[in-house]
């Protein structure tokens, strides 16, 4: 699980940001504002498409250095030297008049490091005039620092001082303090000694400390200034209390980038560090320890088992794992440092990958990569804790950043509560969307109505749209190819195209000044944008691979903009360093002139272009809106701005939102809830496989519950709710209820342990009063436990076993209404596999039923095959994964499986119904089922349970004398059984005629095309006859009555007519589809009713009589009824899964 936010400490990598076309840290995955501050690398491309390996060499003069009328762009250059100036020259070679709007520049080179090939630049911000510069040339070859230097100019980048560190001293990267930011830590390169160069007064002067590990990357505490992580090139952590004099071992084997500090205000300790330690290959567990603190006896390890390697991500408020098992992975959750949930995903999204996009407002935005997509993901959304999503959007785009990290094409606007951009794969073509209401609704872009030359374009939604570039800049010095900015809301600049998708060619710059309700283009190239003054000018570079001289500003929000020489000579451009939370108006450039020439600074001070401070009647108020629509996200707003064009410099503390109004809801202010699905007409629906009346309701507490209607409010929606509301969840009152779908496991999910360990159970109660519930666990030793309610065993219930062996678990909640039992065999010492169990849903009393397991994966070694059938106290033991079983029960039947190979064990069951007699028809449907069907069992049920239902509507038969079955593979075929009324009593000859009259019934209505469901929105399956079955109709008894008699000698009658009808050319409907059997196990489906596999299809002339006929079918019946022999296997592959 990778995370994709920009927020919180994250652990500070120096070899991470590499400018100009090199290696950048994973932008998407722990990024904060933290510094390092940047490492530059001019020798090669350059960051601002500066790739200049045929450039000619310029001689530039100390002349041309000298003091200009310039704006925002950065600059590297090679040879320092001291700064100089000419007094009186300008940008435009004349002196600006005395309110003319100018630019004061000024250039410094740092002489001496020519030969320098990569730099990290900091500057404090916080109004502070100290910018640091450690330049270096590092050996490729070598893979070490063979040179450095260390600059410091305390005059905003007027002049630079070299700083002396040592003779031998070579330094390797620069760290900065996030909360005190006059403390500075700089590496030296451990090839020529292991230190740390530490200053408490902004590198004024600096303290060597000797240390003894290699340190490959550092982590600062969030809120402590003295607390530092420190990664080795070994896997080892330490800590350090005092900003990196002393270090202290934490633990080995840790993941890298896989440590975090404390979250302040959820862990309870400031020094506490969460971990991920590797156990094995693709195994580590989830440690959490105090810095100094963290020996084997202090450690906790709060996710019950393993997890995967490089998942854990701890971000605000949540903490993310994930577990892979069988080749399907799940995700888990903590929120607000609770224990671990397993995250809700859509019952079949099936998720092969998961990033984590954002934990803003305590929300949840992850990318998902469902079983069925290759190069997209889906975003999705959670609720508060993180453990039920929603799907927002599908078939996002996606890319790979230089570091191998998933790039996702979302963007959030700042500044607007709600509002986000994303590119989605329409039809093989990307297109960009917006949305105002958090991902409840999203739209095309409107494209501007004419181009940057005033021509009109004549561009129509929804064939044709704006388009942006939404990827973020991988170079910390540029812009990227969009931005915005929290102090300006509304303002969005981007680079984009117009047409029907987006494209790489034909470029332009876009903005927008009314929250994306329209655009104009402002340049036809390529450029990088910046806000000015907090957001109150726009400074635009030329994003080339050509050196330049000019920049441009804008005061009126792109409408105009000025054109301002900032260097008398070309420059190469690499990057930009801005003041951070600075009320000061200074920029530096950072570049060269050419190849070979000395690195450059260039110090812009643009407050020229300002002619006073702004005051009340400079601003005007804007309305937020979306096509005329006053209310986003519940509530309207009113925001301040400065007048377009004023010359004004706005204050760091004015009010942007003038006033805010809450609106009343409406359904697009709630999205839908778990398991419910936006419809075309807006409302929201129970998707197919979602039951509303069984999801479970808690009464633990209270005498009532909050029953949901299908909706959730969207977090920090702030629409007001007026009157009865048929949105938001309606308090019911609890009823008794007896207990249903009671589940025991153990809280790994295995059904092993070792001796004299804990094994934790989980006992799970889908419906039922769990507060009037009480439950009883037989651990099978002997020792049984009682709770006096079912809310008592939330957190598990934890049993030590003394000696090894197979151990029956049994569950049985009870109250005044009901009962429910649940059970496991749980082997000591042995972990579990994965198995299917094979086997009839329907079988004939007193006859042998096939039954067969399928295993994943395949096993070398003897497997040994345990096999329980109903209450059993014994099991049956095989050495194949098949036998045979005769039931002599009617009615529901369970049978149990567990597999075992060395220490491995896992158990899978099945309940089959017993009955004297049935019948059953073949069905198929329409193709558009195959193409959502992801062939897994739990699939098959859901879709059987609602065939059912639709035929029991359609039929007005109930339910309980349905049963449907679908059969692996594709296409998707079924097979309907019908069964006699358990409540209806009678003649058998009388019963089993209504079975014929209900199947008559049955074709009929799938003949017409009755019989339809609903599979998503606008996606109906019409459920068809394909074949009808030899079904059994008569008792297993060998002697029979008269009435069975005459019913023979008609059957005989009916088949010698049919016979002389089709001329002996029409063949019984038998369904039996037959592979060559080979030692590769190729695919077959095989029917409920299973004759001598020599006959693959049987003519009405093979038969000598009706009455061997019959003799044959109820045996085949009840050896082979959905019975699967071992040796011929149905597969398909899944992704990421594995096989059924």
């Amino acid at each position: 699980m990778e995370n994709s936010e920009q927020s919180g400490p994250r652990e500070i990598t120096p070899a991470d940001v590499e400018i100009n076309g090199r290696k950048y840290g994973d932008m998407s995955i722990e990024v904060d504002s933290q510094p390092l501050e940047g490492e530059m690398k001019p020798r090669k491309s350059r960051s601002v498409g500066a790739s200049h390996a045929d450039s000619v060499e310029r001689s530039i003069s100390a002349e041309a250095q000298s003091r200009e009328s310039f704006v925002d762009t950065v600059q590297f250059g090679f040879n320092p030297r001291p700064e100089q100036r000419r007094p009186g020259e300008e940008a435009r070679v004349s002196s600006p008049r005395q309110n003319e709007p100018h630019l004061d520049t000024s250039t410094f080179a740092l002489a001496g490091d020519s030969a320098h090939n990569q730099a990290m630049v900091h500057w404090s911000g916080h109004n502070s005039s100290v910018i640091l510069i450690l330049t270096k040339l590092y050996d490729f070859n070598l893979g070490a620092v063979t040179e450095s230097s260390l600059w410091r100019s305390s005059d905003y980048g007027s002049t630079y001082v070299k700083l002396k560190v040592g003779s031998r001293t070579q330094l390797s990267y620069l760290y900065v303090c996030p909360t005190n930011k006059q403390k500075i830590l700089i590496l030296s390169d451990p090839e020529v000694e292991s230190a740390v160069l530490i200053s408490s007064d902004e590198g004024a002067s600096f303290e060597k400390y000797p240390i003894n590990f290699n340190i490959v990357s550092l982590l600062f505490h969030p809120a402590q200034e003295n607390w530092i992580l420190a990664y080795s090139h070994d896997s080892k952590l330490y800590s350090s209390m005092d900003f990196g004099k002393k270090w202290q071992f934490v633990h080995e084997n840790v993941m890298p980038g896989r440590f975090y500090w404390a979250v302040m205000g959820l862990d309870k300790e400031p020094d506490v560090v969460h971990l991920e330690t590797r156990i094995s290959k693709n195994r580590a567990q989830y440690v959490k320890c105090r810095a100094q603190r963290c020996s084997e006896a202090h450690r906790q390890y709060l996710f019950p088992g393993h997890v995967d390697t490089n998942s854990m991500v701890v971000q605000d408020e949540y903490v993310f794992t994930q577990v892979t098992k069988s080749g399907r992975t799940s995700y888990f959750v903590s929120y607000m440092r609770e224990s671990f949930k397993q995250m809700k995903l859509p019952k079949y999204c099936l998720p092969k990958d998961m990033h984590i996009i954002s934990t803003d407002e305590k929300q949840v935005f992850a990318a998902v990569q469902e079983w069925n997509q290759n190069n997209t993901y889906s975003l999705y959304i959670s609720d508060s804790p993180g453990v039920y999503f929603t799907l927002s959007l599908e078939n996002l785009r996606t890319s790979r950043g230089l570091a191998g990290n998933l790039l996702v094409d979302f963007y959030k606007v700042e500044g607007i509560n709600g509002m986000y951009l994303a590119n989605k794969l329409v039809d093989n073509q990307v297109k960009t969307f917006i949305t105002y209401n958090k991902g409840q609704t999203w739209a095309l872009l409107p494209a501007p109505a004419t181009d940057i030359a005033g021509n009109n374009l004549h561009c129509i939604l929804p064939f044709c749209s704006l388009h942006l570039h939404l990827e973020m800049s991988e170079n910390p010095y540029t812009s990227g190819p969009i931005t915005s900015k929290k102090s300006v809301p509304g303002i969005i600049v981007a680079t984009g195209n117009i047409g029907t998708e987006l494209s790489t060619t034909n470029l332009g710059m876009f903005i927008t000044a009314d929250a994306a309700n329209s655009w104009r283009q402002i340049f036809d190239e390529e450029h990088n944008i910046w806000f000015l003054d907090n957001g109150g000018a726009l400074l635009a570079v030329l994003h080339a691979a050509q050196p330049i001289r000019h920049l441009w500003i804008s005061l009126d929000e792109g409408k105009k903009w000025d054109r301002h020489t900032f260097s008398l000579a070309p420059l190469y451009v690499d990057g930009v360093l801005m003041a951070p939370e600075s009320e000061n108006h200074i920029i530096t450039f950072f570049g060269h002139f050419s190849y070979r020439s000395e690195w450059q600074l260039i110090k812009i001070d643009y407050k020229g272009i300002f002619n006073r401070r702004c005051m009340d009647g400079d601003y005007q108020t804007w309305h937020l809106q979306y096509k005329g629509e006053p209310c986003v996200m519940g509530e309207k707003q009113i925001y301040m701005k400065r007048r377009p064009g004023n010359r004004c410099m706005l204050a760091l503390d004015y009010s942007r939102i003038y006033s805010s109004e809450p609106c009343v809801c409406n359904s697009y202010d709630f999205e839908c809830d778990y398991g419910w699905e936006r419809q075309t007409d807006g409302k929201c629906s129970p998707a197919f496989w979602f039951n509303p009346n069984g999801a479970a309701k808690s009464c633990s507490n209270s005498q009532s519950f909050l029953n949901s209607t299908g909706y959730r409010k969207v977090l920090s929606n702030n629409c007001k709710e007026v009157g009865r509301n048929s949105f938001s969840p309606k308090r019911q009152s609890c009823r008794p209820r007896p207990p249903q779908g009671l589940r025991l496991s153990t809280s790994t999910g295995e059904l092993s342990a070792n001796v004299g360990t804990n094994v934790t159970f989980m006992v799970q109660l889908e419906d039922g009063d769990a507060q009037r519930t009480t439950m009883q666990l037989d651990f099978g030793d002997g020792i049984r436990i009682t709770y006096s309610n079912l809310s008592r065993t939330n957190d598990g219930i934890k049993h030590i076993y003394r000696s090894t062996g197979i151990y029956r678990v049994t569950a049985h909640a009870q109250n005044s209404q009901g009962a429910d039992s649940s059970a496991l065999f749980l082997h000591v010492t042995s972990p579990v596999e994965r198995i299917y169990l094979s086997s009839p849903i329907v079988t004939v009393r007193g006859k042998e039923a096939n039954l067969s397991v399928l295993v994943w994966p395949n096993h070398t070694r003897t497997l040994t095959f345990f096999w329980w059938f109903d209450n059993s106290s014994e099991p049956l033991i095989t050495l194949e994964g098949r036998t045979s079983y005769t039931f002599q029960r009617v009615g529901q039947n369970k049978v149990t499986v567990q597999v075992a190979s060395g220490s491995n064990v896992m158990q899978d069951s099945k309940v089959i119904t017993v009955k004297e007699y049935f019948r059953s028809l073949l069905l198929s449907f329409s193709p558009a089922l195959d193409e959502h069907n992801p062939d897994i069992p739990e699939w098959r049920e859901d879709i059987g349970r609602v065939v059912r239902t639709a035929l029991s509507q359609v039929s007005g038969v109930a339910e309980e004398q349905l049963l449907v079955s679908l059969y692996p593979g594709l296409p998707t075929t079924a097979e309907l059984f019908i069964l006699p009324d358990a409540h209806v009593s009678g003649e058998h000859k009388r019963r089993s005629d209504e079975l014929h009259t209900i199947s008559d019934i049955f074709v009929t209505a799938l003949n017409q095309g009755l019989v339809q469901f609903e599979l998503k929105a606008n996606i109906r399956i019409i459920v068809y006859v394909t074949q009808q079955t030899l079904a059994p109709l008569v008792d297993s008894n060998s002697i029979h009555s008269g009435p069975a008699m005459l019913m023979l000698l008609s059957v005989v009658i009916v088949g010698v007519a049919a016979f002389f009808i089709y001329k002996f050319k029409r063949k019984i409907p038998w369904i039996h589809v037959q592979t060559e059997d080979t030692q590769e196990k190729e695919p077959e489906v095989i029917s409920t009713v299973s004759p001598n596999e020599n006959m693959s299809k049987v003519k009405l002339s093979d038969f000598p009589c009706q009455k061997e006929l019959l003799e044959k079918e109820l045996e085949a019946r009840s050896r082979g009824t959905m019975g699967r022999n071992m040796d011929r296997i149905v597969t398909r592959e899944f992704p990421n899964c594995t096989n059924v």
